[in-house]
């Protein structure tokens, strides 16, 4: 089975891919946090660091766009198939209240004849492989039926399928009792996504639906960074293995972005799930959300790796 890492904003960037699949090898593919082309028709700095194939080298790495305009979303496909992608992967599935509101995200599933015309004008253009990650619709998932039958007119090279609604956030369970009958009904390769952080459950995920094309994993390799390798039979990650990872994380990002400060507020970010590995937490993870200097946080951080017991895997339990 092909495992996926979910595009993660404000995480996954391209140092944290490289440095992830460097110590903890096991993800097949990796999505690049969304991109948000304009009508200016240029990328940002930041967006195009993170696509540059040079950022990218040993990785298989699919760039994500979010958008409601075609003439964006081909302009911004063009310009990364110019690159090398053979893939793009369309955001219909952010549960945002602010990019819904745009009409962007799981807001373009408010209307499907808008969704209609926009997939028509895409895929009646596209220059690559275009493949689209979904929810069930906004507020219930019997909107989804009308919304398959549009999917089903394209051929999507993926249509990979988080069983949510745009108003469940990621607080709902997912609705595992849909996923069945829209693997059965759709006319493209389904990919799962949503809920998975367990080594029992991805393999039980596989046992019953052995037709699904992959799944997507997101918050589960956050906190678990060997849970695609354990997966297949590896080794739980290391003391040492976290450690250095998390290191090298943090001095990339101090160089990057020529600020320690800066640095320590994007590791912050990855911290509420990692620490899910460890047991007894609490005060250290205090430390870490409270530390308001990198020497500071540095130390909460060694604190963790050097006397915390260490989980097989991921305590989801609180």
């Amino acid at each position: 089975m092909r495992y996926d890492f979910a595009p993660m904003e404000g995480i996954t960037g391209f140092l944290f891919r490289q440095l992830h699949h460097q110590y903890f090898p096991g993800v097949d593919r990796y999505y690049i946090p969304f991109l948000s082309p304009t009508q200016d028709h240029t990328f940002t700095p930041r967006e195009l660091r993170e696509v540059l194939p040079e950022n990218n080298q040993g990785l298989e790495v699919v760039p994500q766009l979010l958008t409601k305009s075609p003439e964006d979303f081909l302009w911004a496909a063009g310009e990364l198939s110019a690159m090398g992608y053979q893939t793009v992967n369309l955001n219909l599935g952010c549960p945002s209240g602010t990019v819904v509101a745009k009409g962007k995200g799981a807001g373009m599933l408010r209307c499907p004849e808008d969704l209609d015309r926009f997939l028509d004008t895409v895929f009646s253009r596209a220059p690559c492989a275009v493949s689209v990650k979904t929810r069930l619709g906004l507020s219930d998932a019997a909107e989804f039926g009308s919304i398959l039958e549009i999917y089903n007119r394209y051929p999507i090279s993926e249509l990979i399928v988080h069983p949510r609604v745009q108003q469940d956030f990621y607080r709902h369970p997912v609705r595992m009792e849909q996923f069945g009958p829209i693997l059965s009904a759709s006319r493209n390769p389904v990919c799962y996504n949503g809920g998975l952080v367990r080594v029992e459950s991805c393999r039980c995920l596989e046992a019953r639906f052995p037709t699904i094309s992959g799944i997507m994993i997101g918050q589960g390799f956050l906190a678990n960074p060997a849970l695609a390798s354990q997966i297949r039979g590896g080794l739980p990650a290391s003391r040492e293995a976290l450690q250095s990872f998390h290191d090298h994380l943090f001095d990339g990002y101090c160089r990057l972005f020529d600020s320690p400060h800066n640095a320590m507020m994007r590791m912050k970010e990855l911290w509420p799930y990692l620490i899910r590995l460890f047991r007894n937490s609490g005060s250290c993870a205090k430390a870490l959300r409270k530390a308001r200097d990198p020497q500071a946080f540095r130390l909460a951080a060694d604190t963790v790796f050097q006397t915390l017991e260490l989980f097989a895997e991921a305590d989801w339990a609180s």
